[in-house]
């Protein structure tokens, strides 16, 4: 059974990768920086990029990892956000941004976290490297673990800070920072501290500025980290949100602050005034009927689905959905029975599947005997 609609849904959030994009803007003003990249996290799709493969020192960008590692721990129950987390001398003795970590202090996870990912404390993530790994050196080798499972092709990791005067190959690329900022974003958590402006750890004694500006003067901005060092130069991935689209810019190499502030709002400017996200919800779809199970129909849903199109396209989209006039037992619940074909202006952008919403074994003996008693007696 084929049927073809405007698709005018309650739409919502999806994973997937896609990477079609019709009559796609372009973005023609000039960065000053040596590499740089935007992308919508949804989908993964790339916007623009700039010698976004090639490798160099992320300066304290590289903490987005850190978070990141941190972050899923604290999911996995491993750790916990009231956790009182020792510090080390090797802690405590990190240059560089600080909290001034004192060898013996405790402080909780919670602030060891909004002070790393506000203010950059390298001392606070060393010591969170080594409550939740055991040591700084077993921390990173997680770290290039977890770099190579999402595909980050052009990094390595040496410390957790980003510092880099005795490193010798700690680098990463554009691309690969907006792969694992994206990873990062998925974590709701990680809003609780990237929006911060302003605060404060030790009960109020040490105040904490983010060094993340656009968070105070890019409309949307929610993340996520800046680094700079001599080798690195100015860098940073700036996350923003409008709409419901969620754009991460990334620029490493800029000559110094404001250019490279600059260069990401530029970027994150022209996503938002040229795209935006075509989003559809999980939802329920009419029963489907069904042959061989106790019933003689099957509760059906329709699975996510994302697209990022250009905002002249976003009206455009319509889907056909392939159905089959009846399905068969045995079926279980999450089984394939369908799908769903999404189109703009024609051309497709993608699919999602329909799925059995419900367990439909095949029917037994008694059922089927009962049927017949039910129909015999009815007849009588």
């Amino acid at each position: 059974m084929k049927k073809v609609f405007s698709f005018c849904l309650v739409i919502s959030l999806f994973t997937g990768l896609f990477s079609f994009i019709s009559s796609a803007a372009e973005f023609t003003d000039s960065l000053n920086c040596k590499s740089a990249i935007l992308i919508e996290a949804s989908t993964g799709t790339v916007l623009y990029e700039k010698n976004a493969d090639a490798a160099y020192p992320p300066a304290s960008v590289t903490k987005i990892m850190t978070v990141l590692l941190t972050v899923e721990a604290i999911d996995s129950g491993k750790i916990g956000l009231s956790d009182k987390v020792p510090v080390s001398e090797n802690a405590a003795g990190m240059g560089g941004s600080q909290i001034y970590l004192k060898v013996g202090e405790d402080m909780t996870l919670n602030d060891m976290l909004k002070s790393v990912v506000v203010a950059s404390a390298n001392d606070c993530a060393v010591a969170l490297a080594e409550y939740v790994s055991g040591s700084e050196a077993s921390f990173v080798a997680a770290m290039n673990e977890r770099a190579a499972a999402l595909g980050m092709k052009n990094t390595n990791f040496e410390n957790v800070t980003g510092l880099d005067d005795t490193t010798k190959n700690h680098v990463t690329s554009a691309r690969d920072i907006a792969i694992m900022s994206a990873e990062l974003l998925k974590h709701d958590i990680i809003f609780n501290y990237s929006t911060i402006w302003m605060d404060t750890v030790r009960n109020g004694a040490f105040g904490l500025t983010n060094t993340n500006r656009l968070i105070r003067f890019y409309k949307g901005a929610n993340g996520l980290k800046t680094g700079m060092t001599a080798k690195a130069g100015f860098c940073i991935s700036a996350a923003a949100k409008r709409n419901g689209m969620q754009l991460i810019s990334v620029i490493m190499g800029a000559p110094d602050r404001d250019t490279r502030n600059a260069a990401a709002s530029k970027l994150l400017d022209f996503g938002f005034a040229n795209y935006g996200v075509y989003k559809a919800y999980d939802a329920e779809m009419p029963p489907v009927r069904l042959t061989g199970g106790e019933s003689e129909t099957l509760n059906i849903r329709h699975g996510d689905f994302s697209a990022l199109l250009p905002s002249a396209d976003l009206r455009s989209v319509s889907y056909e959905t392939k159905l089959p006039d009846k399905v068969k037992t045995p079926l279980k619940r999450g089984d394939e029975v369908g799908r769903i074909e999404f189109y703009s202006n024609g051309k497709p952008i993608g699919e999602s599947v329909i799925y059995a919403a419900e367990d439909a074994p095949r029917i037994g003996f008694r059922a089927v005997f009962m049927k017949l008693l039910d129909n015999f007696l009815m007849i009588k």
